[in-house]
């Protein structure tokens, strides 16, 4: 069939018309969500034997042996200091161009791609929210710790599923089985339900492994964004699938994250399936998006 992007009136989509076989459901803003992913199978599905499997259990096995509390706070130590390049929001969407996740099982296309995806599939149901669609937009943004220009990291160490360091792994992560490898699991000062942290703290006072997602927080709130708290709850934990997804770690919330919680869940389906091969003509929104980032955040920032 053809997927046809609805946008409200004096609202100009970006998606083009693209030829589909694939049966969509319509989530509650009338967002077309596709039943399979690039590869034919189900979303997130990471047992599924596909082109793409093999290579993301390795990354996991690497990824959940070696993000340790004491790597992690080594990582939050060095690029906390912003001191990597200054450049704008939009130059840093431009260097994604050649970034692929290799923790993703669902597509294999740019990262550019995926955030106008995100950010046009919301901008459709969520005309109002200009904030929610630049969310979408630089969501990924701390992709580019795999650039040259920010010390190349690996892959393990910047994208896949997020989890906190310093307690007890909770089985509902992706390929559990593999943190049996990683020291902290044996440790009894990190190994327990609360480990370092108390009941009710609140996921600000919460190590999380280090990747993407927590250093877009760090870029965003030291740069002085004014977008709001839940955009900037959506940047850090928007890979933290055993909360959003299972409920995991529950215990560690305090009433604000509850609160930003509910913007969270709105988004993730934005995130996770307005990944297709349905393309942005970028030329297109591009005045839009940077009118947004004009709105919210300085024209240069440090990273």
């Amino acid at each position: 069939m053809t997927i046809l992007i609805d946008h409200p009136e004096g609202v100009e989509s970006g998606f083009s018309k693209v030829d589909n076989a694939e049966i969509e459901l319509v989530l509650d803003g009338g967002f077309l969500v596709p039943q399979t992913n690039s590869f034919g199978h189900t979303f997130r599905d990471y047992d599924v034997e596909s082109e793409r499997q093999q290579g993301v259990e390795n990354f996991y096995r690497i990824n959940h042996i070696s993000q340790t509390y004491d790597f992690v706070k080594r990582m939050r130590e060095e690029y906390g200091k912003l001191n990597k390049m200054e450049m704008g929001i939009w130059e840093c969407c431009e260097l994604l161009n050649d970034v692929i996740d290799e923790s993703d099982p669902d597509l294999d296309e740019p990262q550019v791609e995926h955030l106008l995806q995100t950010a046009e599939a919301i901008r459709k149901d969520y005309p109002d929210e200009d904030w929610l669609h630049l969310t979408g937009l630089i969501h990924d943004l701390g992709k580019v710790l795999l650039h040259p220009g920010f010390g190349e990291l690996s892959q393990w160490a910047v994208v896949g599923d997020t989890f906190p360091v310093g307690c007890a792994f909770d089985k509902s992560v992706v390929h559990y089985k593999y943190f049996e490898e990683n020291p902290d699991h044996h440790n009894p000062d990190y190994n327990t339900k609360c480990g370092l942290y108390s009941e009710g703290c609140g996921l600000n006072n919460v190590m999380m492994s280090w990747g993407h997602d927590d250093y877009m927080y760090l870029v965003a709130k030291e740069n002085n964004t004014t977008l709001p708290p839940a955009a900037l709850f959506i940047i850090r934990y928007h890979s933290f699938y055993a909360l959003h997804k299972s409920g995991a770690y529950k215990h560690l919330m305090n009433e604000e994250d509850d609160e930003n919680l509910k913007w969270l869940h709105i988004f993730n389906k934005y995130d996770l399936y307005s990944k297709s091969k349905v393309r942005v003509d970028v030329g297109k929104v591009k005045p839009y998006y940077l009118s947004l980032i004009e709105k919210y955040f300085p024209a240069k920032l440090r990273w």
